[in-house]
């Protein structure tokens, strides 16, 4: 991490990075409290994947747009605008706190995911710029590692917040939102300081494009289908785009489904609890992305993508007999852990093999095929609830999901597998004999 603070521009990049994530969540953490106040069974799993996808479908809408955008202009120059646009928005949702509108700050989640849909392309595609390919991977997983962070404190902060000013026995959700005014003068204020370390990050110029955005092309899907293309070109880039939607839309059901399963299993409401077991799975993703980026630091370790997954499935299908917070936390830490250690290596090789000309494409495209992964994840989630599958049943599903995974991801790489588990168990065996 040392060797990358020195890199010029890199610490006012990383402490935007931590903002932002901080503020995009901070928002969604409170109307999710407020739900799980007003809500209780279906209706709340259900209202929970509806706020998800909210977060989510901007980035689908809007894939070849952003795409186009950060391709044609400076990213440096995209990630200014937005976070100035970000005040604006911050704004708005502090007005809805004071003013108790909770649809509206309810909707305002999406206005939020519209700007971060331009805002993620830019900022994941300026980290090669700004590292070089060399330490593409060690940057990569100190920067999933910090923007875990800012979720993990967004998560547990915002919540203690929530919970500090929430009027006992108030059911109202607009009634709730009135008093969550502290929360909406702080999403300014964080947005205002990301605004001032977005102008401190070095300019990159665009790579020269005549091209130029046709709106009833955009429309008739014809920017989605040749962006998709593009995507399609480089099978290793496609796969890895795979696994990640994979993993997230694995991560989307499990956020729809804890906060009603915790409920139905302890009878506990409280905010803190529920997103503090959520938000311990950052701790496993910091865990989990650091070592990946220490075993990538020479090249990308392909190998240890399989078992992430499969530590996964273990995780996930050890929630379904837990009974208590403890021991759902250690699942939470868990899959966080075996999540961080799959997704950096397969971040690493769609910023490897995307040209500077069409990173944004690719970029926007990898948020694409994501978001509409996690969405189909959500809509599952809705249809299994309709027809009466407990949650409990739910993290079944997803465990076999990430079992498949696992396995498909040895079959892919099960030279890399093999080598990385020899690696691994002769390491451990040397340890033991000289600790004997």
């Amino acid at each position: 991490m040392s060797e990358l603070l020195k890199i010029r521009g890199f610490l006012p990049f990383i402490i935007v990075m931590f903002i932002n994530a901080s503020v995009d969540l901070a928002h969604k953490i409170t109307i999710q409290n407020v739900l799980i106040k007003s809500f209780d069974g279906d209706a709340l799993l259900i209202l929970s994947a509806l706020i998800n996808a909210m977060i989510l479908l901007p980035f689908i809408f809007l894939f070849s747009a952003s795409g186009f955008l950060n391709d044609k202009f400076p990213k440096t120059t995209v990630i200014g605008y937005s976070t100035i646009i970000a005040i604006g928005l911050s704004a708005l949702v502090l007005i809805s706190y004071m003013q108790g509108w909770f649809i509206f700050a309810f909707i305002m989640t999406f206005m939020l995911a519209v700007q971060s849909a331009f805002y993620s392309p830019a900022k994941y595609g300026l980290i090669k710029r700004l590292v070089g390919v060399e330490s593409l991977s060690m940057a990569n997983g100190a920067i999933q590692a910090l923007t875990i962070v800012a979720i993990l404190l967004s998560s547990l902060v915002f919540s203690f917040i929530f919970e500090l000013f929430y009027i006992a026995g108030i059911s109202d959700p607009s009634l709730i939102l009135t008093s969550m005014i502290p929360i909406g003068i702080l999403l300014v204020l964080f947005s205002v300081l990301e605004a001032f370390f977005a102008f401190k990050i070095p300019f990159f110029a665009a790579e020269p494009t005549e091209e130029k955005f046709n709106i009833s092309e955009y429309l008739q899907l014809k920017y989605l289908r040749q962006n998709l293309k593009i995507v399609r070109q480089n099978n290793d880039i496609w796969l890895s785009i795979i696994g990640l939607s994979v993993f997230w839309g694995v991560s989307q059901m499990v956020l729809a489904a804890f906060p009603a399963h915790y409920k139905a299993i302890t009878g506990d409401n409280n905010a803190i609890i529920i997103q503090g077991i959520l938000a311990v799975s950052a701790v496993g993703l910091i865990i989990g992305s650091m070592l990946a980026g220490n075993l990538s630091k020479r090249h990308i370790e392909l190998g240890i993508i399989p078992i992430g997954a499969l530590g996964m499935f273990a995780s996930l299908f050890s929630i379904t007999v837990s009974t208590n917070a403890p021991s759902m936390m250690l699942c939470s830490l868990s899959f966080g852990f075996f999540g961080g250690m799959a997704i950096v290596p397969l971040n690493s090789v769609i910023q490897y093999f995307s040209s500077d000309g069409q990173m944004g494409k690719i970029l926007a495209g990898n948020n694409f095929v994501q978001n509409c992964v996690m969405v189909i994840f959500l809509a599952l989630t809705v249809v299994f609830v309709s027809l009466d599958f407990s949650t409990t049943q739910l993290f079944l599903i997803t465990a076999i999901i990430a079992f498949l995974g696992g396995l498909y991801a040895v079959k892919q790489v099960p030279h890399m597998f093999t080598r990385l588990m020899l690696f691994l168990s002769s390491n451990l065996a040397i340890k033991l004999t000289f600790k004997e």
